[in-house]
């Protein structure tokens, strides 16, 4: 039940994504790379943040070993992922235009990936029972998709994204599809035995 459960909640996430860049792909990853943005903005200040509370209270704090080595420094290191996280996220939030771009080549990625999982499944399900053809024709198609995102970018965002939307929805489709019918060859087999 837990392998379903996961498999559907992957599928509702690429359908809903798929939806969102179907409706409005622009818009859509713009959010998409604020929101990323905000995460990158908030972790770089916590982690900031914790540097300077941390070395505002310690003094002579300074731990040594037995033999008199130094162990713990009172002051901490500088943080300076925190400060490239910031800096990151400040970017992504101000120009989110420039990350969009690339992040056609992600959502591509995800797309391969999605396909080849799919493939795994198919083919540890195959072991047990017959899979009709038509099942290996969408992760195929999913495949291909991704691969010609990845290999042949497109000049404009938008016509890659809508693509890569509708093969989202497709890929979430299939995946709720396969996982049913995985969760119910296996409850069969359970009964069998």
């Amino acid at each position: 039940m837990k392998v379903l459960r996961s498999s559907i909640f992957r599928a509702i996430c690429a359908i809903a994504v798929g939806v969102l860049l179907i409706d409005n792909p622009d818009s859509t990853v713009k959010g998409i790379t604020i929101a990323i943005g905000v995460l990158f903005l908030l972790s770089g200040i916590i982690s900031c943040a914790t540097y300077f509370s941390v070395r505002s209270r310690s003094s002579d704090n300074e731990v040594y070993d037995a033999e008199g080595h130094l162990i713990v420094p009172a002051k901490p290191a500088f943080p300076i992922v925190g400060l490239g996280s910031t800096l990151l996220g400040l970017i992504l939030i101000i120009i989110p235009d420039m990350f969009v771009t690339s992040l056609m080549y992600v959502l591509g990625a995800i797309l391969i990936l999605g396909a080849i999982n799919q493939y795994i499944s198919l083919i540890n399900i195959k072991k047990v029972c017959y899979v009709p053809i038509w099942f290996w024709i969408c992760p195929s198609l999913i495949l291909l998709t991704g691969l010609f995102v990845v290999i042949k970018p497109m000049e404009t965002a938008s016509l890659p994204l809508l693509i890569t939307g509708w093969c989202l929805v497709f890929y979430g489709v299939t995946e709720c599809i396969n996982a049913f019918k995985i969760y119910k060859t296996r409850k069969e087999i359970m009964k069998t035995d």
